[in-house]
C-alpha cells in the first residue's frame, strides 16, 4: 500500500516510538532477570535514522526514568543525526552502556534504583568507556548536586529542561548553534 508522504512520515515516527519503547522495556526486563520473549528481539537495536543511509555522528545514550522525557530527548538527539539508545533505570543503563558503548551519556541524576552518580562511577573507569563523555541533566539544579556530579566524573551539569540549542552544541550539531 502506498501512503501520501505526510502519512508515511507519521507512520515512521510511530514505528520509531514503538522501537524506542520496546527496547527500553526489554532491556529493563532483562536487567531484572526476567525472561524476555521467545521471539528473538534485540533490545539493544538502535533507533532507525530519520535519513536512510545517513551515518550517525555520535552514539548517544539517554538515561532518564520519565518515559515522556526520555522519549523526547531520544527523538531530539536522533533528529540531530546521532545514533541513540535509552534506558529508564540504572540497571538498564549499565547494561545498555556496556553493550552500546556510547560516545556521550546524557544522564539523569535522580533515578529510582541507582543515582546517576553511581552509574558514572561504575562506568567511567571501564576501559571501553574511557573516552565516553558523561553529561548530567537533572531536575535538582542546586550547586551541591552540580558539584557531586562533577566529582563523580561527569564533564558537565545542566538543569532540566535542557535547551535544544545547548544540547546541539554539546553534541556538536551545527543546527544547535
Amino acid at each position: 500500500m502506498v501512503f501520501p508522504a505526510h502519512v508515511a512520515t507519521a507512520l515512521q515516527k510511530e514505528r520509531d516510538i514503538y522501537d524506542c519503547l520496546m527496547g527500553a522495556v526489554l532491556a529493563t526486563m532483562r536487567s531484572f532477570g526476567r525472561p524476555v520473549l521467545d521471539k528473538k528481539i534485540d533490545p539493544m537495536a538502535t533507533v532507525h535514522q530519520l535519513k536512510p543511509g545517513a551515518t550517525p555522528k555520535l552514539r548517544v545514550l539517554v538515561v532518564e526514568d520519565n518515559l515522556d522525557s526520555v522519549h523526547a530527548m531520544a527523538m531530539l538527539v536522533k533528529m540531530m543525526g546521532h545514533e541513540v539508545q535509552f534506558a529508564i533505570n540504572g540497571f538498564a543503563a549499565l547494561d545498555v552502556a556496556r553493550q552500546f558503548r556510547p560516545d556521550v551519556v546524557l544522564l539523569d541524576i535522580g533515578l529510582p534504583d541507582f543515582s546517576g552518580y553511581e552509574i558514572v562511577r561504575q562506568l567511567k573507569y571501564e576501559e571501553a568507556m574511557s573516552k565516553t563523555r558523561f553529561i548530567a541533566i537533572s531536575a535538582m539544579p542546586a550547586e551541591q548536586h552540580r558539584q557531586r556530579a562533577l566529582d563523580a566524573g561527569c564533564e558537565e551539569f545542566y538543569a532540566k529542561p535542557i535547551d535544544p540549542k545547548v544540547l546541539g552544541r554539546l553534541l556538536g550539531d551545527e543546527s544547535g548553534r
